[in-house]
């Protein structure tokens, strides 16, 4: 087990947590245990918001719904939706993806990864190629190319890109990350959570970081007083955000290298276990 690295929690108030959910909050069955929600319970009634900060989709919020508790704001889509779960997922912000950058990136894609597939992510629903392994089904998603889920003149045309994914059946999910930055990094954010070649692709500065400053910053909250957890590549920006940052002992190589202290893994409650010494080294208010 990685020895635990006690931070600045126990030493300044923290005034907000911000937790990716999946390899970090949940376990790997995706069950939230007894021990982490007894935890955020406790971060509320301390005064503490609690935000998930994650890759999902606004409709994927199912696993954490029912442990939101007094505050239930949540970002999703790596940034690209600020979401109210007690609201039945309402988005109340949305960080589109501009169609004419998807394309963009669809096309060098297709140049430089020979083989890509891609699915589009809009706020009522995922549409994807032919060839986009079955993550996820949609019985209805639109299936066509990712050319005419993007283009104007689509009946889904109304409804705002929060990303597009694009997926690779070859290479390594690293070189594919980096391959996909080189080629199209200049019009969309690229990242990737998952441990297949699969990339998730924002719109140009959207990010977990990005999201979650602009509303610590509507409530007053600096990064200093901000604690936050993580274990892939899509959490590296806000974990290096935070004032405190912890990866978990499961985490992606890049993720060890951009947090100030460490937790145990996502199955050992490695979120919860720190949750629990910032309560009980809260300051008074």
């Amino acid at each position: 087990m990685p020895e635990l690295r006690p931070s600045a929690p126990a030493r300044r108030r923290v005034r907000l947590i911000a937790t990716d959910l999946d390899g970090t909050l949940l376990r790997d069955d995706k069950s939230v245990s007894d021990r982490t929600v007894a935890a955020l319970a406790a971060a509320e009634r301390a005064g503490i918001e609690v935000f998930f900060v994650t890759g999902r989709p606004a409709r994927w919020m199912d696993v954490v719904s029912d442990h939101v508790h007094g505050h239930g704001l949540a970002i999703c889509a790596n940034g690209a939706a600020v979401v109210d779960l007690h609201r039945d997922g309402l988005i109340l912000e949305v960080r589109p993806l501009e169609r004419s950058d998807a394309l963009t990136v669809v096309k060098a894609l297709r140049t430089t990864a020979p083989g890509t597939s891609f699915a589009v992510e809009l706020t009522n629903g995922i549409h994807y190629e032919p060839e986009y392994p079955p993550f996820h089904l949609d019985p209805v998603a639109t299936v066509a190319a990712a050319e005419k889920l993007l283009a104007e003149g689509w009946h889904g045309a109304d409804q705002p890109v929060l990303k597009l994914l694009a997926h690779h059946p070859r290479l390594a999910p690293d070189d594919f990350l980096a391959l996909a930055r080189t080629a199209a990094g200049e019009h969309a954010s690229l990242t990737r959570s998952s441990p297949t070649a699969l990339l998730e692709i924002s719109g140009r500065g959207v990010s977990k970081a990005a999201t979650l400053a602009h509303c610590c910053a509507e409530r007053g909250i600096a990064p200093e007083e901000v604690v936050a957890f993580g274990d892939m590549p899509n959490d590296v920006e806000m974990l290096s955000w935070a004032g405190t940052s912890y990866a978990m002992a499961n985490a992606h190589p890049d993720v060890l290298a951009a947090t100030s202290a460490r937790t145990v893994a996502n199955n050992e409650d490695g979120v919860a276990v720190v949750i629990e010494e910032i309560v009980a080294a809260q300051p008074p208010v």
